[in-house]
């Protein structure tokens, strides 16, 4: 069935508790691990359907912001989402209390039961207002994004369609889009300031009537992490400090030699050549069927997955008026398929989504056996290793979609996934500061930011943008306003993506293999587990860093990169 044809009702919810209060009532009267297991899994469906719902308004509202139907059925959904919570956190109560749990935990794995502690001391029914007011805050602030109209050269565009723009041959050009870029953020800056205040409220309020100390604490069990703390995720910030800044330092300097500049300004910093970025050739519809090609030659895997992909409409990939900025892949529970959104712009990030997104749901596509819905997706500390490295694994293929230009585009982004880690790690310590600091104002919040910039990013020149100057560039990051503590998970599994860039250059087929494994394991086992069985060094491990920036300066410094 295509996605088109997928039916949508609105769920009801009074129904929905009478279901999952008949069935808790079976579980507390099931004498036997068989009748508990049984009622267990007709739980579990009931969860995965709401789960569909839910998903499917997510997904058409993110496609149309504009849609008067989707708006009202996402805002029914945030408004009850914290109601079925509450009957969430009682099926895990139950599971986690079972006289039967030894079997259970034999069936279904350990790490289901570690989830379940984690869920049940992030909720309590006591929180509701709370989480749909958090719920309602990051909706307004994706339908703020999603709404800029923003006349510039001929055209109303939004800020996805600015891009290219800012990726532009011509410097006044790529100054001007950003420009009209951060005059839309510094218009709105008030708003954003507002949603932001009552978001960092908001969630020290539940935090401290869940019983921790500070929002820091419950940021971590909500992103149910078992195996490592605040403490090693600092040490791990420390050493990307003492190693990759200055690799990152260097790397920027070369650039501005082969732009023949002085000094790099912001709108310089995504810029890499003269002649301009590597972008791909062709019209989305030949970037798509260059996908196939490739996935089609990689293995009888990615193959059967993406042909999977395009027969049944499971993504919408171009960018439109109205539609909401960024991209995701998610999953649908009730018809057990991946679904991947992104916004197509002209320049090389549309292949970066072709790799990376298809990475998230060529792993999701492979679990589809696995006991419980927690297991579709790992832990996203571990679920970025499959997107990150499938950006890597797709690089013999590069010439299809760039050309002459591929060298170009993997000088680039290889560069550019050791540049993004000091900046990934600069949201997670402005979010540890700000939940630190609850009471700090909008106007202290950035000064924040500007000195942890200049700790992560000393190269970066406002030149002179009041809006940027004053600590304002992090209002344009999602992550810190709808999922807090998300971002350190993409430079932890940006390293170990980096270990696989390694390993398959030394053998594409035993590398393909490990990561195989890794897709089929679903998120059965915590990161650190999830590490270990792909054969990876943690990034928490002192000379993880050291080890892999190594390889990577070593690959980097044989080209000549002036020549590209």
């Amino acid at each position: 069935m295509k996605f088109s044809e997928y039916a949508y009702e609105r769920p009801n919810v009074e129904l929905l508790k009478e279901k999952f209060n008949a069935l808790f009532e079976e579980m507390n009267q099931a004498d036997t691990f068989e009748k508990q297991k049984k009622v267990a899994e007709d739980l579990n469906e009931l969860r995965m359907e709401f789960n569909n719902s839910q998903t499917l308004v997510s997904i058409r509202h993110s496609i149309n912001t504009e849609d008067e139907f989707y708006k009202a059925e996402k805002d029914y959904m945030d408004e009850n989402d914290p109601i079925i919570q509450e009957y969430f956190s009682k099926f895990y109560k139950v599971m986690v209390d079972s006289p039967f749990r030894e079997g259970l935990e034999e069936a279904w794995g350990k790490q289901f039961f570690n989830i379940a502690e984690k869920m049940l001391r992030t909720f309590s029914p006591e929180i509701i207002e709370e989480l749909q007011l958090e719920n309602k805050l990051c909706t307004q602030y994706s339908q703020l994004i999603a709404s800029a109209k923003i006349p510039f050269e001929g055209e109303e565009r939004n800020l996805s369609q600015l891009t290219p723009f800012q990726l532009s041959t011509d410097r006044d050009m790529r100054k001007r889009a950003s420009e009209a870029r951060f005059h839309f953020m510094a218009q709105h800056e008030d708003e954003l300031d507002r949603i932001y205040d009552e978001l960092v409220g908001v969630r020290t309020r539940i935090a401290h009537k869940l019983g921790y100390p500070s929002f820091v604490e419950l940021g971590y069990d909500r992103m149910l992490r078992t195996d490592y703390n605040a403490e090693m995720v600092a040490n791990f910030r420390r050493q990307v400090v003492e190693e990759i800044v200055p690799v990152c330092q260097s790397l920027k300097k070369r650039q501005a030699k082969r732009l023949q500049m002085d000094t790099l300004k912001h709108f310089d910093d995504d810029f890499k050549y003269t002649t301009g970025n590597a972008t791909p050739k062709g019209t989305p519809e030949q970037i798509i069927a260059n996908g196939a090609k490739m996935y089609k030659e990689m293995s009888p895997e990615t193959d059967k997955f993406f042909s999977f992909m395009q027969q049944n409409e499971l993504m919408d990939l171009v960018s439109k008026k109205g539609k909401q900025a960024g991209g995701y892949c998610t999953y649908l529970f009730k018809q057990k398929v991946p679904f991947i959104f992104s916004n197509f712009n002209g320049t090389y990030e549309d292949v970066d989504v072709l790799t990376h997104e298809v990475g998230h749901a060529f792993q999701v596509y492979q679990t589809v056996s696995l006991p419980v819905p927690e297991y579709a997706f790992p832990t996203s500390d571990a679920a970025e290793i499959h997107s990150m490295s499938m950006e890597f694994f797709a690089w013999p293929w590069m010439e299809l979609f760039f050309e002459e230009d591929a060298d170009k585009y993997r000088f680039s982004h290889l560069a550019g996934a050791l540049e993004f880690i000091p900046y990934g790690v600069l949201v997670d310590e402005f979010q540890h500061v700000v939940y630190s600091h609850p009471e700090a104002t909008p106007a202290e919040r950035k000064q924040y930011w500007r000195e942890l910039e200049q700790k992560y990013l000393p190269h970066r020149d406002y030149d002179g943008l009041t809006y940027l100057e004053q600590g304002g560039f992090w209002q344009k990051q999602s992550h810190i306003y709808t999922t807090p503590f998300y971002y350190i998970d993409y430079t932890l599994a940006q390293l170990c993506a980096l270990q696989f860039w390694k390993k398959s250059k030394e053998n594409f087929e035993q590398a393909w293999q490990d990561y195989y494994n890794l897709c089929k394991a679903g998120g059965s086992l915590s990161f650190l587990n999830l590490v270990e069985l792909a054969g990876l060094q943690s990034p928490f491990e002192d000379g993880t860093i050291h080890n892999v920036i190594k390889d990577i300066t070593n690959w980097l410094n044989a080209i000549d990169d002036q020549a590209l």
